[in-house]
């Protein structure tokens, strides 16, 4: 059996809010932090009912993003690489070391001037690593994590957000560029790693790359693919999913993804989170991966 994501790291949503706008997603609206906790929770138990075990931990005070638990590092096996996070989330970094010390992983730190969102921007898929650069994540960094965790990196670029002027957008609360696909996670999703007898199968959205990240998935031979639908990806955040292999949780507003899904044979699990998206993050964004 051929399952990923069996032991995820999560946090509450009681810190949750979004003061300060570090993506496109964020709207000025007040957010109901006993319903986002609800739809958290909800999240939790679906992953426990398809097999994944749950650490659940609380998040870190005065950390508006503190539930987006994918953004603090990238793990694999007794390893962890932390991130380096926006002005808003760096009050995360030191607290999301504190954790994954306990929980036994040895710590590399990846240098300071280089930006690196961890598993936001860097998804595993077998012995693969897709990773997003040019807004959350450097390449440079994504290099040094690739090396230190033994994968083989697969390099792809997703598109900024553009102004009425024609030029790449620089978010005003960050400082850094901004792109609705801004992390990996909502343009790519790894639903079944490659084995020695069968290819992987990731999913994701043609027109949020660029033209040369898109032939590069496209002549991809290692893996499978599903093509999701622009609307789908950006309306619906449909790629930001955690998959086991045979089951995956993904958004409520994405049916022909869902329906792609099911034709692949896996079990699809559709929550609400409208109140946890009000940050401008999903289920993937929720949950990080710590096999």
């Amino acid at each position: 059996m051929n399952t990923i994501n069996q032991k995820i790291l999560m946090t509450d949503a009681n810190n949750f809010s979004n003061l300060q706008p570090i993506n496109p997603y964020y709207h000025q609206e007040p957010i109901n932090v006993e319903e986002a906790n609800s739809e958290h929770q909800n999240i939790i138990k679906l992953l426990e009912s398809i097999g994944a075990t749950v650490i659940d931990v609380p998040s870190p005070v005065n950390c508006q993003d503190g539930v987006y638990t994918a953004n603090w590092a990238l793990v694999r096996g007794d390893t962890a690489v932390m991130a380096n996070l926006p002005n808003a989330r760096q009050l995360e970094e030191n607290y999301a070391e504190e954790i994954l010390i306990k929980l036994g992983k040895k710590i590399v730190h990846i240098p300071n001037e280089l930006k690196f969102s961890g598993q936001g921007d860097a998804l595993a898929c077998g012995n693969l690593l897709f990773c997003g650069s040019g807004y959350r994540s450097d390449t440079e960094a994504q290099k040094i994590a690739a090396n230190v965790l033994g994968y083989t990196r697969i390099q792809l670029q997703t598109l900024p957000k553009i102004g009425e002027d024609g030029l790449p957008i620089i978010n005003s609360a960050s400082g850094w560029p901004d792109s609705f696909f801004y992390d990996i996670d909502l343009a790519l999703a790894v639903i079944k790693p490659p084995t020695d007898y069968a290819k992987g199968l990731i999913a994701y959205c043609p027109e949020a790359f660029t033209p040369e990240s898109r032939n590069l998935l496209h002549h991809l031979s290692l893996v499978d693919k599903i093509e999701v639908s622009v609307e789908e990806a950006k309306n619906g955040f449909a790629t930001n999913l955690i998959s086991t292999g045979e089951a995956v949780i993904m958004s409520d507003k994405a049916p022909q993804f869902a329906s792609d899904l099911q034709n692949h044979g896996l079990k699809v699990f559709t929550p609400n989170v409208s109140e946890l998206a009000k940050g401008g993050g999903y289920i993937r964004c929720m949950t990080l991966t710590i096999d």
